[in-house]
């Protein structure tokens, strides 16, 4: 609906209202209906599942279509992000918010900073996500009242061609709301514990939820030691009781990402149950670290499985874990994700110790023998020393060449010594194109960093704290903050604006006509900035 159909629609509710509605202006409630378009975070999931599913579609035909997001830990980051996005780019089309479990634990938690191991209050994921939301909606109102606010300039100057560009820009706006993918650890207990939480999660405005394999409560992050896997079909009940929970909020679309942590976890809580030979539970069974053992040598409390006529006793630590034959990491991966791709996942996730594309592609090769067009979400996490795993990478490609090496030592190739060397170019060449490489030969349909505003935060507060209480004092935060800011049109600089002012003042002016008492006028003193 167009603004000025809007404008008619309101004048008809007024008109039916009777006297009783003669200081409601019409065109106000047309505003404030087009500054909030979302009614609802089902409204949200509903329209951005659906973007997700134009952008995976897209994808399919062409894989230079890949989307990306960043990780953010509070609604204001994730708005500054699109506001970002935006201003640089002209549309926020195929860039998305990622919602991080880790940083939730880390920053949002009321029991203090807490590892990633699915400690902290599982409301606080949906809370974050209404957060989020709340912000981008504010981005949208923001935006929209400064064209209103040029619609208004020109009609006062009357100048019908800059109202008809006004009009044009409100009803052709691009809203700052976009796919959120929000990570649902281990679904904190069991399916039942699972599905209401993917209720809370999609009702705040989620289209997609990520879940992986890990038991829930002994859940670690997935680039920490102790990882512990649940068989195939605990998962797979997870999956179905997310499934539900979008199909009983009506959003058919919503999407599942399901990650599997099997490539660096060594352990399992339990053995799966099986039937018979080559079921699901016989083929996770199989993987388990097992030695044949003589009836008469049983020892007191051991468990036993039996398999193709042997009798096998699973290798049990004291924690009363059952450890996985070593090697078989991507073999698991592979059968995970088959798997819940069978059984209602739409995307996947694989957590690697390194970014690397050729072990990624290997595993999605396998994958789509079975389901082709198989796709996946990869986190390119800051756990990752990128510098140094792509400096080896090309080391030792050019090993393989025959090239000479003896200027570099494979171990220390991350010193600044290395620097300006052709090899460090290479490798920030590989780098800077690893998304769009790793999403035409490795199936990678969705980019994120998991944790950037946290890293960011904690540098930049790093320098202004050095440059402010060092030598620099004021100049410290003028030069490398508020000039930077001014010079590159950062739209905080303008504080006041960005927190709600002037939309406070558009409201005021609404509800109490000459009686308000505006914040923007000539004494405001951000002013300063209008230039």
């Amino acid at each position: 609906m167009t603004y000025f159909a809007e404008i008619h629609r309101q004048s008809g509710i007024k008109q039916k209202s009777g006297q009783n509605w003669e200081a409601i202006d019409p065109e106000f409630a047309a505003r404030l209906r087009v500054q909030n378009r979302f009614q609802s975070g089902l409204d949200i999931s509903r329209y951005t599942a659906k973007i997700m599913r134009e952008d995976m579609e897209a994808y399919d035909n062409d894989p230079a279509a890949y989307t990306q997001s960043l990780g953010c830990w509070h609604g204001f980051i994730g708005q500054q992000k699109m506001i970002s996005i935006k201003k640089h780019f002209g549309t926020t089309k195929g860039k998305y918010l990622y919602l991080s479990g880790w940083m939730v634990a880390a920053l949002r938690s009321e029991f203090g900073p807490l590892p990633d191991q699915s400690m902290h209050e599982k409301t606080s994921v949906p809370a974050l996500i209404e957060e989020l939301y709340t912000f981008l909606r504010q981005a949208d109102a923001r935006e929209l009242g400064g064209l209103f606010r040029d619609l208004d300039a020109a009609r006062e100057a009357g100048d019908e061609e800059a109202a008809a560009r006004a009009q044009q820009a409100i009803d052709n706006h691009q809203t700052h709301v976009v796919p959120i993918i929000a990570d649902i650890d281990a679904g904190f207990g069991n399916a039942e514990a699972t599905y209401l939480l993917a209720k809370k999660m999609i009702e705040a405005g989620a289209c997609a939820l990520q879940i992986e394999n890990q038991v829930s409560d002994e859940k670690q992050c997935g680039h920490q030691d102790g990882k512990v896997t649940v068989p195939h079909e605990d998962f797979l009940q997870k999956i179905r009781a997310i499934r539900y929970a979008f199909l009983e909020l009506g959003v058919p679309d919503g999407i599942i990402v399901a990650r599997t942590d099997s490539l660096g976890a060594g352990l399992t809580k339990q053995i799966a149950y099986t039937k018979e030979p080559g079921d699901l539970g016989d083929q996770y069974n199989a993987f388990l670290d097992c030695e044949e053992v003589d009836i008469a040598a049983i020892g007191n409390g051991e468990v036993l499985i039996s398999r193709e006529g042997k009798l096998l006793r699973p290798k049990r630590l004291p924690s009363n874990l059952y450890q996985f034959r070593a090697g078989t990491g991507e073999d698991r991966c592979v059968l995970d994700c088959i798997t819940a791709l069978q059984n209602g996942a739409d995307l996947l996730w694989i957590e690697t110790e390194k970014p690397h594309i050729g072990q990624i592609g290997g595993m999605v090769s396998r994958i789509r023998e079975v389901i082709p067009n198989a796709k996946l979400v990869y986190n390119n996490s800051p756990s990752f020393n990128w510098t140094l795993n792509f400096r080896q990478q090309v080391y030792d490609k050019w090993e393989e060449e025959g090239r000479d090496l003896t200027d570099f030592d494979r171990t220390s190739l991350m010193s600044q010594h290395y620097d300006d060397s052709e090899l460090a170019k290479e490798a920030d060449e590989r780098i800077r194109t690893f998304q769009a490489d790793a999403a035409r030969e490795a199936g990678i349909f969705h980019h994120l960093i998991t944790l950037p505003t946290y890293h960011t935060a904690a540098l930049s507060t790093d320098n202004l704290a050095k440059r402010y209480f060092g030598e620099e004092g004021m100049l410290g935060y003028v030069k490398q903050v508020q000039r930077e800011e001014i010079r590159q049109g950062i739209a905080c600089v303008k504080h006041q604006n960005m927190a709600g002012s002037d939309i406070g003042d558009d409201h005021k002016e609404a509800f109490a006509g000459e009686a308000a008492l505006k914040a923007g006028g000539k004494d405001n003193t951000m002013n300063q900035f209008a230039a």
